[in-house]
């Protein structure tokens, strides 16, 4: 591999990257630095030509000041290896460290409300039209609760029937049966489809595992293999719902004000798009169940740490919905 790259010397040691649910990521020390060596294995995202496109995005981005961390460019110009049908990237390792928004100050907040608004505003101007999703025509449809409760009703057959039962099991089912008592009694406020089309390019996976910090500066934003056309503020809202979140499942309220308001700031993005945001992420959690997906249908139970603290997210927010909303928009 480290072959097709002759500056960045003769291979040390290579250690695996033990964070990322999707991806596999190794540490490559070399006789004349560090790198990060990315394997792509996502089915979704994992083509050639979606990572070049990641690629050429980061690299645009880099000179418009976003901090991010573009690939290492091989003999020929290329940033993509391909090695029996998979896909491989090698990065410039940065050193810095991860910062949940309950380590993150009131000012710090609102820096990165303003760094997200800096990143769509630049995607917009890097992502022209023959990039491939530009100008996509369609809304995207809110989740139907008919799914979701027959979806429901599945899990719980899977969290009761699982022998030997544990914690978890039990917290899923008192979920389970909570989420379905609040989706009945909100059935009615399910979003309508937009009528414009999503135009607005996002990182789509914007969250404290894919933010470095050194200090109290961030300085790279990874992982972007979720780069798409969605609607922007939405990534906004969900960001902030991983960020401020904290294990009791309540939102930093006075964070994400700050955070929401240099949002708008930097993007340019409204009250209005803000509120419609906040609504539509709302219900998108209401009837979201994929850590319990993974878990009873994937037996993947990697997710399930976060399980507590999201599960009960949308239970509060029902609760604080004004609270929230205005929080995002005042």
């Amino acid at each position: 591999m480290l072959r097709r790259y002759p500056d960045a010397g003769e291979p040390l040691t290579c250690k695996p990257v033990t964070q990322g649910l999707l991806n596999h990521g190794y540490r490559v020390s070399t006789t004349r630095g560090r790198y990060f060596l990315k394997h792509h294995l996502d089915d979704a995202t994992g083509d050639r030509a979606t990572i070049v496109r990641q690629h050429r995005a980061t690299q645009r981005l880099q000179s418009l000041g976003v901090p991010v961390a573009p690939p290492v460019e091989d003999t020929e110009g290329d940033t993509v290896t391909e090695i029996g049908g998979r896909c491989y990237a090698l990065h410039p390792w940065v050193d810095g460290l991860h910062r949940a928004g309950a380590q993150l100050t009131t000012d710090q907040s609102r820096r990165l409300g303003a760094l997200l608004g800096a990143v769509h505003t630049g995607l917009e101007q890097v992502m022209g039209a023959g990039t491939g999703l530009v100008g996509r025509s369609g809304g995207h449809r809110s989740p139907d609760p008919a799914d979701t409760f027959a979806l429901i009703e599945d899990l719980l057959a899977a969290a009761r029937g699982r022998r030997p039962r544990d914690s978890f099991d039990e917290l899923a089912e008192h979920r389970l049966l909570e989420r379905r008592a609040l989706l009945e009694q909100h059935a009615d406020r399910r979003p309508p489809t937009p009528d414009i089309p999503a135009t607005g390019w996002v990182h789509g996976d914007f969250h404290p595992l894919n933010v470095l910090y050194r200090g109290t500066d961030p300085v790279a934003i990874l992982d972007w293999d979720r780069l798409g056309v969605q609607p922007r503020a939405e990534e906004a809202v969900r960001a902030a719902a991983i960020f401020f979140v904290q294990p009791a499942g309540k939102l930093e309220l006075e964070k994400v004000r700050a955070y929401a308001g240099a949002y708008r700031r930097a993007a340019g993005a409204g009250a209005a798009e803000l509120a419609a945001a906040v609504h539509r992420v709302w219900w998108e959690r209401l009837n979201d169940f994929w850590i319990l997906r993974w878990r009873y249908r994937l037996h993947d139970r990697r997710a399930d740490p976060q399980f507590p603290a999201v599960s009960a997210l949308v239970v509060w927010w029902t609760r604080e919905y004004e609270a929230v909303r205005e929080a995002f928009t005042g």
